[in-house]
């Protein structure tokens, strides 16, 4: 059975920056970490969209654009090709090449994709530690129905706590990989 620890909280809070700065303490103990994570493009100082980096890869796509086409969520258009060519893929083929496996972000956008959807399952019916995001709208109901199947343990980020999170994530990931990996220098970002 897999487990999850997702983080969660306000837009703009530090989610994404908690979850890279764990990525990072946790290859800094030698762990291989894969999966993706999603980063805002902003032209001109405005937010354009979003793309998704595989973190083992550095592979690059387009979740979201303003101009782009897909389904439309709010003033953006989901690049599913995208989505599933560069997300799926990096959360799969993380289940074979990393210790521990990366999402950012399990949202609405995201969700849109079936593919994903079954690529989360997967990754969750593995014995792989799963860290993570979630949209602070989804927590309930995503954990709702996959809580009974999955350990997922869903953390709260805010302004007061977002800089301790990272250490308290890696350190639980290290202990479920029963002390495989050393202490935890910091390496590099994602």
């Amino acid at each position: 059975m897999g487990r999850a620890f997702l983080l969660t909280g306000k837009p703009g809070v530090g989610k994404t920056t908690a979850l890279v700065n764990t990525i990072g303490l946790l290859r800094g103990s030698g762990a291989t970490v894969g999966g993706m994570v999603s980063r805002e493009v902003r032209v001109g100082g405005i937010r354009k969209g979003f793309e998704i980096v595989d973190i083992l890869t550095n592979r690059k796509g387009t979740l979201a654009d303003v101009a782009g086409d897909g389904p439309r969520f709010g003033r953006y258009r989901v690049n599913l090709a995208d989505l599933d060519a560069v997300g799926v893929g990096a959360i799969r083929s993380s289940m074979e090449g990393a210790d521990i496996v990366a999402i950012d972000e399990i949202g609405p956008m995201e969700l849109l994709s079936t593919e994903f959807l079954k690529a989360i399952c997967e990754v969750l019916e593995s014995e792989k530690p799963v860290i993570g995001t979630i949209h602070i709208n989804l927590r309930r109901s995503f954990v709702a129905k996959v809580r009974p199947r999955w350990e997922v343990e869903i953390i709260e980020v805010t302004r007061e706590n977002r800089d301790e999170i990272p250490r308290k994530v890696a350190d639980s990931v290290l202990a479920l990989l029963g002390g495989k990996y050393g202490s935890r220098q910091e390496k590099g970002p994602v």
